[in-house]
């Protein structure tokens, strides 16, 4: 889906392009990828790089086109990898500027609707890409948040659990931060990269917003480092936890079967020696029935000094 997004105090869509507006690009289909590439000159290898879900973050120039490759966060309706990183294609060409995104993130939407918020003036293409890094990290921030809900849950789970379901579920969010961590690892360079292209060229930007999109990076990226080293000690401990429930499982079923195997040897013992029968007349039947309660009691008395129960 292809949207042409004006900026009047906030973006808003246009029904045609026109001059110096955005072009976002969300979910491309093979048509529009065309139209890109026939109506505005984007070069094609440029757009084949973005569909590649595991493009790192880089900047490219060719034919007068930037492409700036930008490690986004994403959240996914699949549970079994809830969360995870896109790439985000930066198109720009002299007022050419264009954006290509092959999922459906988030962040997107929200941007749009946070320019209008803040009556968002127009601004230079090397500041609206700063814009873009600055919501990108503030996403990763969001999600990070909700890994550490996630955690949580799991570790209130784990705490009377011998199953392994809550441990691979650890596993899980601990393969989600490694991706955000390297996902912003590689916008923290691109970031510098991008800075140091601006330096060179001295092209316009605004220092406050990219010292603001540097400190959030690195925010996210000791966010995220933290996460993983506590998630990792977690797993570690709650893996003998796992464990540890399972001996007192064991330790609870081997105690009822001492504590029957005893009455059970007794009316063994006595059913096969007792010479008058097992008759419930018989007298003897009741004192070895009494003999035999009054010392599983005991048993289950030493068993629970021993706090084998």
């Amino acid at each position: 889906m292809i949207k042409y997004l004006v900026c009047k105090n906030g973006f808003y869509e246009a029904e045609k392009y026109s001059s110096k507006a955005w072009v976002c690009v969300m979910l491309p289909t093979p048509e529009e990828q065309t139209f890109l590439t026939e109506e505005f000159g984007v070069p094609e290898a440029f757009l084949k790089d973005i569909e590649d879900n595991e493009e790192r973050p880089r900047v490219e120039y060719e034919d007068g086109w930037r492409l700036i490759v930008l490690r986004v966060p994403y959240k996914s309706l699949e549970q079994e990898n809830l969360y995870s990183t896109v790439p985000l294609g930066i198109l720009t060409s002299g007022e050419k500027f264009i954006t290509v995104c092959h999922s459906e993130v988030e962040m997107m939407e929200d941007f749009i609707k946070y320019t209008r918020r803040k009556n968002f003036e127009e601004k230079h293409a090397a500041d609206l890409i700063l814009h873009l890094q600055l919501s990108a990290t503030v996403w990763f921030m969001k999600y990070l948040k909700m890994i550490n809900y996630e955690i949580k849950d799991a570790e209130e789970q784990l705490q009377s659990s011998v199953r392994n379901e809550e441990l691979l579920e650890l596993m899980r969010l601990e393969k989600t931060l490694v991706y955000f961590i390297t996902s912003i690892r590689g916008n923290e360079i691109l970031l510098q990269k991008f800075h140091s292209i601006l330096k060179q060229r001295h092209m316009k930007y605004d220092a406050d917003l990219f010292e603001d999109v540097e400190i959030e990076m690195q925010q996210a990226r000791t966010t995220a480092n933290v996460y993983s080293e506590v998630l990792a000690g977690m797993m570690d401990a709650f893996a003998a936890v796992v464990s540890n429930n399972l001996n007192v499982v064991m330790k609870r079923l081997t105690s009822i079967s001492i504590i029957l195997m005893l009455p059970t040897l007794i009316a063994s013992y006595y059913g096969m020696n007792l010479e008058r029968g097992t008759t419930i007349y018989n007298p003897g039947f009741y004192v070895v029935i009494g003999a035999t309660l009054l010392l599983s009691i005991f048993i289950v008395f030493i068993f629970r000094k021993m706090k084998w129960f």
